[in-house]
């Protein structure tokens, strides 16, 4: 059963800037619109207008976890049920919209919306019309006037208009009037709810586009969380790698050291041989206490190839020689644990075990750049040329270990040195240890 709670959802705090975004860029575009078709920046429409834009923000919110349970769904069945459902809910914000200018009706003469109540001065005359549609006449010095029958309800000489009634009034503040009922247009509903549909029909556009954005932030979240999840995995193999190639070089050691305490014990060299146990338990239970893949300072991986140094020591008490030779400036760099082991085992192989001369092993390390730059050579009778890949067991491990922690800016080189030793240089970037 697939557990939701893992999977990749788009950020309550990306879906509210992108629905505050689209309504801002509406508002903006509506306003701007407005005062290019020459109405004047007044606060009654523009109020009205930002009181729409965050009730329907609102409203979408609030169906933002009905676009959540289509994530998983296909793009055929997430473009059905968006172009099905996003009809009642453009409706829905068409009411709102209707319902916040419900004072304000829309002139087709003049493009915009403007308020009921129209006041025009012509001379002494002052002509209105009210909530009800009725045109309201102010006439300075106007008589009272008996009821409907009564003459002079029209203009001298005329008969009265059959479906216009004409009323004397006079107003609360006693100016005299004459009220005029007309009959209101018969398809004044259905010029009502067109407009409802005209501003749906917006409306609808609206919520396609917000839709289609939510769905494409939420494909970026399922691509960053793949690429999150490659990641993961990427960083588990190459950690089981360097773990594998880390564990082949004790193996290794363990078969060189154990044939060597069996020459002391052959010999009768137990006192030496005693030694060499007692060294190689402190080996072991320094490498073996450290994350097998984690990085070292230099300085602690010199002082493990010390410890094997003394080990071979006992073997080889007159026949080998080191020498260190450490740059204060990477002391504390990082490498890989053990990276120099095998390169030393080597030498102890291919070139102290191969002659009854003394050798010396050297190892140096210094910065070149950005690069920590490390040698172990040694100057033995050297390695012949076709057996170079003999040695493919420490040197393949070093190379695919330098691989595995850091690609291609770790690099080893080896060889034959101009006066017939051996020699192997790591190249790796230079990290210094933290803390």
């Amino acid at each position: 059963m697939t557990d939701l709670s893992n999977e990749p959802r788009v950020p309550a705090r990306l879906v509210l800037l992108s629905l505050a975004a689209l309504w801002a860029c509406y508002f903006t575009v509506a306003t701007l619109r407005g005062v290019v078709i020459g109405f004047d920046f007044v606060w009654p429409i523009i109020s009205r207008r930002l009181t729409i834009c965050i009730l329907s923000m609102l409203v979408m919110v609030a169906v933002w976890p009905l676009l959540q349970m289509l994530d998983r769904k296909s793009a055929g069945v997430r473009l059905a049920v968006v172009l099905v459902g996003a009809l009642p809910l453009s409706l829905v914000l068409s009411l709102i919209n209707n319902t916040i200018f419900s004072d304000i009706e829309y002139d087709e003469d003049q493009g915009g919306k403007h308020e009921t109540s129209v006041t025009t001065q012509k001379g002494n005359v002052r002509i209105s019309r009210d909530e009800a549609g009725n045109i309201l006449v102010d006439l300075p010095n106007l008589r009272e006037t008996g009821g409907p029958g009564d003459e002079g309800t029209g203009a001298a000489g005329e008969e009265a208009v059959p479906d216009v009634q004409v009323h004397p009034t006079r107003r609360d503040n006693g100016e005299s009037a004459i009220t005029i009922h007309t009959e209101m247009p018969k398809d004044a509903a259905f010029k009502r709810w067109a407009g409802i549909a005209d501003t749906a029909f917006g409306r609808y556009f609206l919520v396609l586009a917000w839709a289609a954005l939510y769905f494409a932030l939420a494909k970026a979240e399922e691509a960053r969380a793949a690429e999150r999840r490659e990641g993961e995995y990427r960083r588990a193999a190459e950690a089981a790698e360097l773990r594998s190639l880390r564990y082949q070089v004790n193996p290794h050691f363990l078969f060189n050291t154990l044939n060597s305490l069996s020459a002391l014990v052959m010999t009768g060299r137990q006192d030496d041989a005693e030694t060499m146990i007692q060294t190689l338990s402190t080996f072991y239970r320094r490498t073996l206490s450290g994350d097998p893949t984690g990085d070292l300072p230099l300085a602690e991986e010199i002082e493990l190839q010390q410890l094997y140094f003394a080990i071979e020591a006992v073997r080889f008490p007159n026949r080998l020689l080191t020498k260190i030779d450490i740059d204060d400036a990477v002391v504390d760099a990082k490498v890989p644990g053990m990276i120099l082991q095998p390169l030393v085992e080597n030498s102890v192989k291919y070139a102290v075990a191969a002659t009854q001369k003394p050798v010396t092993i050297a190892i140096a390390a210094h910065r070149e750049g950005e690069e920590l730059v490390i040698s172990v050579s040694d100057d033995g009778p050297g390695i012949e040329a076709g057996k170079t890949q003999g040695c493919g067991i420490g040197l393949g491990n070093v190379r695919d270990r330098l691989r595995a922690r850091y690609g291609s800016a770790g690099s080893i080189d080896f060889g034959k040195t101009a006066d017939g030793g051996f020699a192997t240089v790591l190249r790796m970037p230079l990290e210094h240890r933290r803390g």
